[in-house]
């Protein structure tokens, strides 16, 4: 019989190798499910995963779609970290869509360098302000972060919906449920030519340096890993779990707002209903697949980007539905936690009796 067998020590070989387990496979389960679907398992895969890449214009795209995903799992995994389980960012990314938007729309004529620096600043104060809420009932009322950050991503979805459709929309965009357009000064600059590669991407690299150093080189980094780990100890040598909650929720919902801005201000160019295929929540996966390590994160962010892409192609040319994209990630979530086992359970051969004679 097979049998898990409790590690004395955690194994840090297997939490390196568990994600390039999970996504072997995901591979494997996501080719048998096209051999069901009818589609050859070997011209599906390459589809999905490799010819959205296979020149430079796709890889450019790659980028485009990892941006965001980076940036607002970086600020997650430093919750995750301290315990404080932040899974709203989607209604932050849109929070700091709409304050760094509406600077746009108010000065639409601008042609301000000062305004698109305003915007940042404004689409961060937004995701901040959302994930605030959850924060003070998380410390005032104990209320569980889970749930409150969850529900107020409907809330933040809705009142985007009633921004476009009531007093944002267009007045000349023949009553479309859109804003008017940005202004060019309220658009990221493109880095690359020929492509949709913007400032945010240099950006998202920057914030990945910058969440590695607070985490490994400052003493922020050192009290959120050990509220994670011994929440005990934190507080018998006088480490607040409270600012923990408030750092964590905050930082994570001004960089999910600010990744909500550069979707508005740079691929989309304008407010509409849908800014976001939900990459307040793929981001959640990103986290756990890189480790909870900035490093990590941007090489998941990439791998969880190329699904959006291989997603999209595959109803090109295969005729697949849009969830395909949103059942990848679920198995890939699903074999990602089931791989973790191994990080603390070995795999044994053999009957309990057999064990107990050798005993």
């Amino acid at each position: 019989m097979v049998r898990l067998e409790p590690r004395r020590q955690h194994s840090q070989a297997m939490v390196y190798l568990s994600p390039v387990l999970a996504i072997f496979m995901t591979l494997v389960v996501g080719g048998i499910i096209f051999a069901f679907m009818g589609k050859n398992p070997f011209d599906a895969l390459y589809t999905f995963f490799i010819l959205p890449i296979n020149n430079s214009y796709g890889i450019s795209e790659l980028f485009v779609k990892a941006t965001p995903l980076v940036i607002i799992a970086v600020g997650l995994a430093m919750g995750f970290r301290a315990n404080v389980w932040n899974i709203g960012a989607e209604g932050q990314l849109t929070m700091g869509a709409i304050f760094g938007g509406g600077l746009a729309l108010y000065f639409h004529d601008s042609e301000s360098a000062f305004l698109l620096p305003a915007m940042f600043v404004l689409g961060a104060i937004g995701g901040a302000f959302w994930a605030s809420i959850p924060a003070l009932l998380r410390t005032k009322f104990n209320a569980n972060e889970i749930l409150t950050s969850l529900m107020l991503t409907y809330v933040a979805t809705l009142f985007l919906s009633f921004l476009v459709h009531g007093p944002w929309r267009n007045p000349e965009g023949f009553n479309f449920p859109e804003s008017r357009p940005f202004p060019d000064a309220g658009l990221l600059p493109i880095i690359y030519d020929g492509t949709r590669v913007h400032l945010g991407t240099a950006i998202a690299v920057f914030v990945v340096i910058a969440g590695w150093l607070l985490l490994s080189k400052s003493v922020i980094g050192f009290q959120l890993r050990v509220v994670g780990k011994a929440p005990q100890a934190a507080r018998h040598v006088g480490f607040r779990q409270k600012r923990m909650v408030w750092f964590t929720l905050v930082l994570g919902g001004a960089l999910a707002g600010l990744a909500g801005l550069f979707e508005v201000s740079g691929p989309i160019g304008q407010l509409q209903p849908q800014i976001s295929p939900g990459y307040g929540f793929t981001a959640i996966i990103v986290a756990f697949l890189g480790r909870l390590h900035p490093v990590g994160i941007l090489f998941g962010g990439l791998i969880m980007a190329l699904t959006y892409l291989g997603g999209e192609l595959a109803q090109i040319t295969l005729g697949l539905p849009n969830a395909v994209t949103g059942l990848f990630q679920g198995i890939l979530l699903f074999f990602l936690l089931a791989c973790d086992v191994l990080t603390k359970y070995r795999i044994r051969f053999g009957s309990i009796a057999a064990k107990g004679r050798t005993a």
